[in-house]
């Protein structure tokens, strides 16, 4: 079992910044492909930003220019900072670890909530 910690929910009014962090056991994070998901009471699940184990990284349309995804591979913490917020961006975030042969992982979740 792959535990997951995230931190760094919270309030913000739109145009705010919070960054998220979420840490893994250093065993595992190396290998792993690290993930930001999101969901919306009433929506499903949906894939936020992503960053390969080798780094690449790519992002969903609407959060592009705004959210940046990076790993510290040191410090096992995978983060998401988040800034212009929108009221839209209101959803609980999890982590996401996924390894080759298609494991998944999931982290508790963090509150995210944009007030306009």
């Amino acid at each position: 079992q792959v535990q997951l910690v995230e931190s760094g929910g919270g309030l913000v009014q739109a145009g705010g910044s919070l960054r998220l962090s979420c840490a893994a056991p250093r065993i595992f994070f190396s290998i792993a492909d690290m993930g930001w998901y999101r969901q919306a009471p009433g929506a499903q699940r949906e894939l936020v930003a992503a960053i390969t184990s080798g780094g690449h990284i790519n992002y969903v349309d609407f959060v592009k220019g705004r959210f940046t995804i990076s790993r510290d591979n040191a410090k096992n913490t995978v983060y998401l900072q988040m800034n212009s917020l929108k009221p839209e961006d209101t959803a609980v975030y999890y982590c996401n670890a996924h390894f080759a042969g298609g494991r998944d992982y999931w982290g508790q979740g963090t509150q995210v909530t944009v007030s306009s």
